[in-house]
């Protein structure tokens, strides 16, 4: 009897789940996700320092690496190929407005809107902030604690920016996520609020301090940290900074099979862009669904098993009992 050969069938998707955590732009470290140890966490509960971005869609990756023959002999002909550049993109749409899909959507700085001192004057990056309060000892990422007098200056619903006084330093500021590469030394004192990514909504004041709805993504904050107040968020097409992150893309199939993208280095190649999505496609005149496009470019790392330099990490994890 002649052979029959089976194979698994592919993956059936239905929506690609995004993970970002930061790149140690000081120390050039991007973080790594290892398949052999990490493939089986709950995309509901990430693994630090991974911070889920939910779903995306509109996921679409692409090489632009070139290869080029390399010729020998007379006539020439096609000895063997040579990798001539190594690059690689990923665009995607982010299907929420938050601080960080809004940072990762554009090019250049993603600021917080301090709440304004009374009598400033205008700013189109906001206003000279409300001075910052200094957080006690035992402050956690969930919990900071505050005088009596301090706490009553913050209310529920607030969102709060928790990093240290700018002192003229030069460099990549923001702890622990660099939000900004200054230059020259600058003479706001609330700089480094202004472009942290440690901030975190409140759900409770009390007379000890403020209860956050979800744990800082800094952590607790660093000694000499102190607390603002943000009213919203601002960003600027422009500039000399780009953002960078690690990101993991998560496609789960229906059988429990898993595909993982991993890219160590991403930095944002667009400014600022949003996509306008028609809820009833019939009516284009009608309410439309505001979403943040943004686009990638995948810088390379060294992997250490062999020297090899590449800018992305495919993993396949197979469904229990497939065919391989």
């Amino acid at each position: 009897m002649a052979a029959t050969w089976f194979s698994a069938p592919a993956p059936m998707a239905r929506r690609v789940r995004a993970f970002f955590a930061p790149v140690n732009r000081g120390a050039q470290t991007p973080v790594l996700f290892d398949p052999s140890e990490q493939d089986r966490f709950s995309l509901d509960v990430p693994l630090a320092p991974w911070i889920s971005l939910g779903w995306v869609q509109d996921f679409v990756r692409k090489t632009t690496s070139k290869s080029a023959a390399l010729m020998t002999g007379i006539p020439a002909a096609a000895l063997e190929q040579v990798r001539e550049t190594l690059e690689a993109q990923v665009g995607l749409q982010f299907l929420s407005w938050t601080k960080l899909t809004m940072g990762l959507a554009t090019g250049s700085q993603h600021m917080n809107i301090l709440a304004p001192a009374i009598g400033a004057a205008p700013a189109a990056d906001g206003a000279q902030a409300s001075p910052a309060v200094t957080p006690q000892s035992g402050s956690t990422s969930t919990s900071i604690l505050l005088t009596l007098t301090d706490a009553a200056k913050f209310t529920p619903g607030a969102i709060v920016a928790a990093d240290v006084d700018y002192t003229g330093q030069t460099g990549y500021v923001g702890t622990p996520v660099a939000g900004a590469y200054v230059r020259q030394a600058l003479t706001d004192v609330d700089y480094v609020r202004r472009v942290t990514f440690n901030v975190a909504l409140v759900s409770q004041v009390t007379a000890t301090g403020l209860t956050l709805a979800e744990p800082l993504p800094g952590g607790a904050p660093a000694t000499g940290a102190k607390v603002q107040a943000v009213t919203g968020f601002v960003d600027r097409e422009g500039g000399s900074f780009y953002q960078e992150w690690s990101g993991l893309f998560v496609m789960e199939g229906s059988q429990g099979e898993r595909v993982f993208f991993h890219y160590p280095r991403l930095q944002a190649i667009t400014g600022a862009e949003e996509t306008n999505t028609p809820l009833n496609p019939k009516n284009q005149s009608g309410h439309s669904r505001v979403l943040l496009k943004a686009q990638f470019l995948a810088l390379p790392v060294t992997d250490p098993l062999d020297g090899e330099r590449v800018v992305c990490y495919r993993s396949f994890l197979p469904a229990a009992n497939a065919l391989v």
